[in-house]
């Protein structure tokens, strides 16, 4: 019994923290090298990694075109970031403007001779094998690959923000446990023990009755 909770307590943790991995946004240094356009089918097992159309469009369509903005890392790597609207769904980034996002991005274009070098913020993973893109939110000029990004504060608050929140569930749960839940149990065993004791009695009485006929 006690593997079993120990089994669901890690499953819990590590859905909890792929979720704020996958949720939360995340800054990469990035070159622009171009934008474009595909038809995407949303049909797929990849579906629920992608966002919804434009605000005021239909989403009920199984495909219709994705923007992809294409750049390079500072350490050579290709990333491509997908360009949707996000609107009031989940996660919850009211994002309304990717048309003007993608603009941003093409007037960004810039090449590897003379590099210019943006802060894209986004969320999501990218994965070849699914054929998904994380989702971008922002871009901003940066000085370069080699300058620190800064720290993540949204990140940080709302980190402490959930780290609170647990602690309080599990003071509560404890002095729960501590008032109802473990003396129940112990009651419990308490007569389950008194049941045990007297059912040895009785058997040691009928024992003894037993052994008078002999």
């Amino acid at each position: 019994m006690r593997y079993i909770g120990w089994t669901f307590l890690i499953a819990f943790w590590v859905v909890l923290a792929a979720f704020l991995h996958y949720t939360l946004p995340q800054r990469d240094i990035v070159r622009v090298q171009g934008t474009e356009i595909i038809r995407q089918d949303f049909s797929g097992i990849n579906r629920i990694f992608y966002a919804q159309a434009d605000s005021g469009n239909d989403n009920a369509v199984i495909n219709r075109d994705l923007r992809l903005i294409n750049t390079t890392r500072g350490n050579g790597r290709v990333m491509v970031y997908r360009n949707e609207d996000t609107g009031f769904g989940w996660p919850p980034y009211f994002k309304l403007d990717s048309s003007n996002l993608q603009a941003e991005a093409q007037a960004s274009v810039s090449t590897r001779a003379a590099p210019e070098w943006y802060l894209l913020t986004h969320y999501g993973w990218r994965n070849e094998f699914l054929t998904i893109y994380p989702n971008a939110i922002g871009l901003k000029p940066h000085p370069g690959p080699d300058t620190p990004k800064g720290l993540p504060w949204l990140n940080i608050i709302i980190l402490i923000v959930l780290a609170a929140l647990f602690y309080g569930i599990w003071v509560r749960w404890r002095r729960f446990r501590q008032r109802r839940i473990d003396p129940t149990l112990e009651e419990w065993q308490d007569n389950w023990e008194a049941a045990g004791d007297a059912v040895q009695k009785k058997r040691g009485r009928f024992r003894r009755w037993l052994n008078t006929w002999k």
